[in-house]
């Protein structure tokens, strides 16, 4: 069952229509939420992420859409899926509604709550050997718009194809200016000795949740310096640690990238302070 627009609806009927703007012009925003039996983590900031971002692409922001009435969405989305005991994936999708080309007819947004089962309930890391390579064909824009979780992610989308047919198991965006900016699907982290960077968002990397849990518990870690800067893909095979972060798997650790092979261990300690502050959240 999906939730659209608060009405609870077959996963396979047919909903949404070819005037979509979100199929057509990319015009809508999405959160992905990682659920523990019945907990929405980090809800209060994917929440304000989402009014933001709203904001920002001149959407209307319904009177309803309060954080309290989402949740009650995605809670009445988890008990009709029998999902209600269960870690869950969810995604909610804000797009502006039918009508006009380029300039909208309304400014007016529906939503669209749909939701899938995870394996375990909270963050894990494997062992598993997990190599990037550079994506260098298209780059990321350094702007406010690729700060937002927006559906266009046609640049993502080519990267992950890139990645399979080359037997990656991600790549690492650039800007125009070739700086790293982001994996395909989650923000990047380089440990240094005791320094840990990752982009500014000011490079055009996403705004992303687990990278702002992340940098609180960096920031109060006595071990490391914590630095928000530009890097470039000479650091990269000069790290001992590369790792991605998203909301669903938490930090994932960049095994290999050419010819370096790197450590796992910041990774680690992160992942449980990470687990710590989540259940507190």
């Amino acid at each position: 069952m999906v939730n659209f627009n608060g009405n609870l609806i077959s996963s396979g009927a047919f909903f949404l229509n070819h005037e979509n703007r979100g199929f057509k012009y990319g015009d809508a925003l999405f959160e992905t939420i990682r659920i523990i039996n019945g907990k929405l983590l980090f809800w209060e900031d994917h929440y304000f992420r989402l009014m933001s971002s709203m904001r920002i692409l001149r959407m209307e922001i319904p009177m309803e859409f309060t954080m309290e009435f989402l949740e009650e969405e995605f809670l009445k989305t988890l008990t009709a899926n029998e999902l209600m005991d269960k870690p869950v994936r969810a995604r909610l999708t804000v797009y502006r509604n039918d009508g006009g080309k380029y300039t909208p007819s309304t400014n007016d947004c529906s939503f669209v709550i749909e939701m899938e089962e995870l394996d375990v309930p909270f963050y894990t890391i494997d062992d598993t050997s997990y190599e990037v390579e550079l994506f260098k064909d298209f780059y990321v824009n350094a702007d406010m718009l690729s700060n937002l979780k927006t559906t266009n992610k046609v640049l993502h989308t080519v990267s992950s194809v890139f990645a399979k047919e080359n037997g990656y198991q991600n790549c690492l965006l650039l800007n125009g200016a070739k700086q790293v900016v982001e994996g395909i699907n989650g923000n990047i982290f380089l440990v240094s000795n005791q320094t840990i960077k990752t982009p500014p968002l000011k490079d055009g990397c996403l705004d992303g949740i687990l990278r702002k849990k992340l940098l609180e518990i960096i920031s109060k870690w006595d071990d490391f310096e914590l630095e928000e800067t530009s890097i470039s893909p000479f650091e990269l095979q000069k790290a001992d640690e590369l790792f991605i972060t998203n909301t669903i798997i938490g930090v994932k650790p960049i095994t290999k990238y050419r010819k370096k092979e790197f450590d796992t261990k910041v990774a680690k300690s992160l992942l449980g302070r990470l687990n710590a502050l989540a259940r507190l959240s």
